[in-house]
């Protein structure tokens, strides 16, 4: 990929906005771009007036990076199933925010002690797993959670765990991310 920071950020978001919109039926589908075909992980975050309005991705880069965004796009805008599907009246409202992620990395932690240690808030993305259970925050959760115990908390909860959950079997994992919102580039 030979785009410059700023052009990808642009690229990510006019195409994740062009599929929500072919999805809700107010215009074409994006086009191919042979820029974004190196495989990618993205998140696709929805907010409203400030307020989370849908957000669905990969942690793992399995398909095209322009692919990858256009699915994401479209799941965040009409599958989260946190939220009712889109309509095109409130579309307009919508403020459009992409995460490309890194590759992630467990921690070497054997405690939950370990883990808070390790973690550095406002700049890693978590995953934790719990065998099948799972749930990531995005490293802009950080900024409602920065407490690392209560960001930890949160997450077990939402992989259906107590907050006080922890066992030999937990794994997390960290990785960093790229973003770029609606009005930043």
């Amino acid at each position: 990929m030979s785009l410059t920071e700023s052009e990808l950020g642009a690229r990510l978001l006019a195409r994740a906005r062009a599929a929500i919109e072919h999805a809700l039926e107010l215009g074409p589908a994006p086009a191919d771009d042979p820029d974004l075909a190196e495989r990618g992980a993205t998140f696709v975050t929805l907010t409203r007036k400030g307020e989370l309005r849908g957000c669905i991705g990969s942690l793992k880069p399995q398909r095209a990076l322009g692919d990858d965004v256009v699915i994401n796009a479209e799941a965040a805008a009409l599958r989260d199933p946190r939220f009712k599907h889109m309509t095109a009246e409130e579309w307009p409202g919508i403020r459009v925010e992409v995460s490309l992620l890194g590759r992630f990395e467990f921690l070497d932690a054997k405690s939950e002690a370990e883990v808070l240690a390790q973690l550095k808030p406002g700049e890693d993305g978590v995953i934790f797993f719990n065998g099948c259970q799972q749930a990531t925050f995005l490293p802009q959760v950080w900024e409602q959670l920065p407490n690392p115990r209560d960001f930890l908390a949160e997450l077990k909860k939402k992989a259906g765990l107590s907050a006080d959950y922890w066992s030999s079997a937990v794994m997390v994992a960290t990785y960093p991310v790229r973003k770029w919102q609606e009005g930043d580039t």
